[in-house]
């Protein structure tokens, strides 16, 4: 993708299966800061069902690529119906719904724009990061060795164990992002051991404050990173790419609170 754009690309559209389509949105959000839009598209439904989202798409996602468009973005079905593709920032996107044509929803800010159908018309949002003449720059490393741990009641600190020796970990806790105390010895065991705890939630609107309650308050005194109002897995994919380009974990601690793409909000909707 970045070779395209060097090589004078206007627009690169990166077609995707969608169940792992945000992942791979956010990967790119991170990696390329790019002057021209990167826009993934896939479909909910094969090309052989009269439902099929496919073409509907591929023309927006099109359009979507060729317009004012500056950044990553994710373009599918914005409703059940043919009229519009949404474009979603990719960062703040996710598959909501297995099968429905309009499965892919913005989270914690609405969608960045929209192509009307048949039109095909372009509406971007002032939100919206527009198309420049900057050069588009490259980090690709990522550091493997991070995982992504959903906490629930009744967990036990052994279940942290296979995480030793992981250099990064991204908690999604529940409600303002918190776990059961049993787990806060363990954790700072491997905030301790150089691993770098990152912690989100399970709800999908809203952010992370550990400054409420007496766990999250322990959570920071054992060093764990406040994740903000970051997806789960967006601040998983942020994680793995910080930690492939920052060496120095102060560093790297700093760019998990930083919005780098879009990623985080100063305020949660």
């Amino acid at each position: 993708v970045y070779d395209e754009i060097r090589n004078g690309s206007v627009g690169v559209i990166v077609t995707h299966g969608t169940d792992t389509m945000a992942y791979s949105a956010a990967a790119l959000s991170f990696m390329i800061a790019t002057p021209v839009p990167i826009v993934f598209v896939g479909s909910q439904r094969s090309a052989d069902r009269p439902s099929s989202d496919s073409t509907m798409n591929a023309l927006a996602s099109a359009s979507a690529a060729t317009s004012d468009l500056g950044e990553v973005a994710v373009v599918m079905h914005g409703t059940t119906s043919d009229d519009y593709c949404a474009i979603h920032r990719g960062t703040r996107v996710r598959k909501m719904h297995t099968s429905r044509r309009d499965a892919f929803q913005s989270v914690g800010i609405p969608p960045i724009g929209r192509v009307r159908y048949p039109s095909l018309a372009v509406e971007l949002e002032e939100s919206a990061v527009r198309r420049s003449d900057r050069e588009p720059a490259l980090n690709c490393a990522i550091e493997e060795r991070c995982g992504l741990l959903y906490s629930f009641p009744g967990m036990q600190p052994e279940t942290l164990a296979p995480f030793a020796g992981y250099r990064g970990l991204v908690i999604a806790g529940t409600g303002l992002g918190h776990v059961s105390t049993a787990l806060i010895p363990a954790i700072r065991d491997l905030v301790d051991a150089g691993t770098m705890v990152v912690m989100t939630s399970q709800c999908l609107h809203g952010r992370v404050c550990d400054r409420v309650y007496d766990t999250g308050r322990d959570l920071i005194r054992a060093g764990v990173i406040q994740g903000e109002d970051m997806l789960p897995e967006v601040a998983l994919v942020k994680l793995m790419w910080v930690l492939g380009n920052e060496k120095d974990p102060e560093h790297a601690g700093a760019l998990m609170t930083t919005c780098l793409a879009g990623e985080m909000t100063g305020r949660s909707r």
